[in-house]
Formats: C-alpha cells, structure tokens, sequence
C-alpha cells in the first residue's frame, strides 16, 4: 500500500465511522459505561442490591462474610482498543478483510470516545505485544490509530490472547473499557498447552473483565464456522485442528459477534442500549 493509498484508507475510514457515529448516536455509548471508571475509595461490607462483581473475594473469605470495594466515578474514562493483527486476521471473502473490518468497528468506538472527551489507546497483538499506543485525546490521535490498524505490519503471524490481556493488566493501572477485537481463531504454540491454553483463555478474560470493563468483540467472515450461541467462543488448537467452545459468559464477559457481510452499526447500539438497561436495573 503506497502512501496516498493509505492516507485514503484512513479518510475512507474515518467518514465512514463519523457518518455511523451520527448516525446512529454511538456517541451516547459513554452514558452506558459511567460509573465503571473508578479510583478505589473503600472496602465495606457488602449490602443488598451491591454490584456482585465488585465483591472482594480475599477479604471476604478472611472475614467470613462478603464486602465490596466501593469505587469514585472519574470524570474521564479510558479506552483501550485491543486488535488482533495476527495471520488470520488478514482473511476475507468479501470486499474486506477482517482486519478492514476490525479498524472499521474500532474506528467508530474510538470516535464515540473522543466525542465525549476520553481517552483511547491501541494495542495491536499478535503472539506478542506488536504495539502499545498509551490512551490519549485527539483528532490528530485517533487518525493515527486508524492508520496504525490499517497498516502496521506485524513481526509475527501467530496469537496470543492470554499475553495480550495480561499485558494491559500490567500497563493499566487505572479501570478502563476495553474492546478485544478477533476472530478468537488461535495458533497454540506448543509451549502453551495446546487446547489447554484455549481454557486460560477464558481465565485471563475473567481476571481482566474483574480489573476493567472488558467487551469481546468476535468478528467472523461467512466463509468460516457457523457463529456459535451468544457466550459461546471458538477457538482452533493449531496442533490437532480441534475446534474449541468455551463459554465467555461464565467469565461475565460480554460479547458481541459481528459478520464482515453485514453492517455492525445498529448491533452495537443494542448492546449500549442493553448495558444501559442492565446499569438502571
């Protein structure tokens, strides 16, 4: 991809997900996450009609009966966008790859963001850490990271979801959103357990999911598997071929599954409306 070709990628892009930013109000999506950007206050016993997620399992078990850690809302939120460039990424059977795809979805959650004055991040990973790109505010920000989805060429074709989570759980230290975008079709290295490693997959997005705020987004291209049911993840064992499903739901880890054949706009409008819905109740 020459330089001007890039550079109308990123245009492209970046009109495209403004028009689905106004469009469909995506903007509004921070209402549906205030109150999970916190700086820890206390530690309390727990009361009835407390978030159970923020119950503090160490102390209850030491104390013998529940409490919870009581946050102070900040009044800027951090983003952080989690992208898998790794090989498979690079597929697709239609006008984009799931990577295009990828930038495209990422691209209208990073302008949600800046609309509402927070901060975005990037994480671009393969089996490694490719590149970390710290949360940041601005236009001139945000086109970089659209240009860096697009076109940073990674080191290595493998994935290593476990490592890329863990990761962001060293460099955050503050409570943030963060979007995990892969097709979750993994290449287990030997050296990582095979289909074992698939499980402390699903490990790694609970500790993160109790750390951060944490979205799954599965992206799928029609020629693959069949989309599994809601909750459910694919995962491939590089070794044997085995196709894995493991259950995100039972980690409380939301997830959202999107096609590169259909438009994703008004499926995640649903989801901040439903979180919006499950905050009130």
């Amino acid at each position: 991809m020459t330089l001007s070709e890039l550079l109308e990628s990123v245009r492209r892009v970046e009109v495209r997900t403004n028009r689905l930013v106004n469009d469909t109000m995506v903007g509004a999506y921070l209402s549906h996450f205030k109150g999970r950007g916190m700086d820890f206050e206390e530690l309390r016993e727990y009361i009835p009609g407390d978030e159970v997620r923020d119950i503090d399992w160490n102390v209850t078990y030491r104390m013998g009966r529940p409490f919870v850690k009581r946050y102070r809302e900040e009044r800027e939120l951090a983003m952080i966008l989690a992208v898998d460039v790794s090989a498979s990424s690079a597929f697709g059977s239609l006008r984009r790859t799931k990577r295009q795809f990828a930038a495209e979805i990422a691209g209208t959650l990073a302008i949600s963001a800046a609309r509402s004055s927070d901060k975005v991040g990037l994480l671009l990973f393969t089996d490694q850490v490719e590149l970390f790109l710290p949360p940041r505010k601005g236009r001139r920000h945000i086109l970089r990271l659209i240009r860096e989805m697009l076109a940073f060429t990674p080191r290595h074709r493998g994935t290593n979801i476990p490592g890329a989570l863990a990761f962001l759980n060293r460099v955050l230290h503050r409570r943030s959103i963060v979007f995990l975008l892969t097709d979750f079709l993994h290449s287990f290295r030997p050296d990582a357990g095979g289909a074992n490693a698939g499980r402390g997959t699903v490990q790694e997005l609970g500790l993160t999911n109790a750390r951060h705020d944490l979205v799954c987004v599965h992206l799928h291209d029609p020629r693959e598997s069949t989309l599994p049911a809601a909750g459910l993840l694919t995962v491939e064992d590089a070794e044997t071929g085995e196709l894995l499903e493991l259950d995100s739901s039972r980690a409380g880890v939301d997830t959202l599954r999107f096609s590169t054949a259909e438009s994703f706009a008004q499926a995640l409008q649903a989801f901040f409306e439903t979180r919006r819905g499950r905050r009130r109740g």
